[in-house]
């Protein structure tokens, strides 16, 4: 592989890569190390190696002795310097690469302290994702590009957008500690949204709409509200389910949790599957608890926490053959 399409190939990892030279000064480092240590390409470009560790001649004694020794070597929990004054460790492996050194750096997951199981779960997920989702972006560029049909440009536009925010959702996870970004939210222009991506699937589900056409926009994160309906209507389909219902209401005097709402949205996801095992409804919304074996029990416990940050509730009722997952999100802009 030529230094130019190792270099394309690198901008695209979620794994944090840099390049030193013989004077071990920085010749490269690629988005996802930059975007970790919130540096400026241009500031560190020339800088030296130690610009990037906390104790910097420590770090550029050693990096010396591997480069003459012209050897692989692994640092354990080594502390980074970040512009804002983050206390981040890593893992980094050296190895020679040209004149100079490859550093690959394996940034380490923050105590537990610092988050929610589930959180720090999620973080590892994220960062797990964004290798192959830019793969699949890529490749839905190409192919948007080589079809002459619209129909099929629309479909690699449609997986383009969908990397596009799902890779978004894995930045603020990794980076941002999750920050939601908060907006005027069309629910009906979300379904919507999720409607065009299930007749996208192999096997398109049956779909009916019952909407509430005076429901007024809701105060939320429309990229994470998408991911909740997105993962009620995934996991009925492959419980088995051919058909769904999507519906909206309003309700006034809802309770949630210890809140009493004045006027709540309710998006309700029907479908006609099996129903939720007995064994999982005390269960299931907790983190890896799944009824698939092939599942990883995080689609619901995360689109219940995001149900928690805007202030809502997720809810379920089931039987065979008919299914309810409820969305509860309030109407009223909080000032908690």
């Amino acid at each position: 592989m030529g230094e130019q399409a190792w270099r394309m190939w690198a901008e695209q990892m979620a794994t944090g890569l840099a390049l030193v030279d013989a004077e071990l000064r920085l010749r490269w480092l690629n988005p996802a190390l930059i975007e970790c240590l919130e540096l400026g390409f241009r500031n560190v470009v020339g800088q030296p190696l130690g610009l990037l560790l906390d104790d910097a001649d420590a770090g550029a004694a050693q990096a010396a002795k591997v480069l003459a020794e012209q050897r692989l070597t692994q640092w354990r929990a080594v502390a980074l310097a970040t512009a804002d004054d983050r206390k981040l460790s890593a893992d980094i492996a050296l190895q020679p690469f040209g004149d100079g050194l490859l550093l690959e750096v394996h940034v380490l997951a923050e105590p537990p302290s610092t988050g929610s199981p589930l959180s720090a779960t999620l973080r590892g997920f994220a960062h797990e994702v964004k290798n192959p989702l830019a793969g699949l972006r890529g490749a839905a560029q190409l192919l948007q590009r080589r079809v002459d049909s619209e129909d099929l440009q629309a479909l690699a536009g449609m997986i383009i957008d969908e990397a596009d925010r799902l890779g978004a959702l894995a930045n603020r996870l990794l980076h941002h500690d999750g920050a939601a970004q908060l907006g005027p939210v069309n629910i009906h222009r979300l379904l919507e949204r999720l409607t065009d991506l299930l007749l996208a699937e192999p096997v398109p589900p049956q779909l009916h709409h019952d909407y509430d056409p005076s429901v007024p926009d809701l105060h939320g994160d429309a990229d994470r509200l998408q991911q909740i309906l997105l993962n009620l209507a995934r996991n009925a389909l492959e419980a088995g389910a051919r058909a769904l219902t999507l519906r909206t209401r309003v309700e006034h005097g809802v309770r949630v949790g210890e809140r009493m709402l004045r006027m709540a949205l309710r998006v309700d996801v029907i479908d006609d599957g099996p129903g939720v095992p007995t064994a999982l409804r005390d269960t299931l919304f907790q983190p890896l608890v799944s009824g698939r074996a092939d599942g990883t029990g995080l689609g619901l416990a995360l689109s219940r926490e995001i149900a928690h940050e805007h202030g809502g509730e997720l809810r379920h009722a089931s039987r065979p053959g008919h299914t309810v997952f409820s969305l509860y999100l309030p109407l009223e802009r909080t000032h908690d």
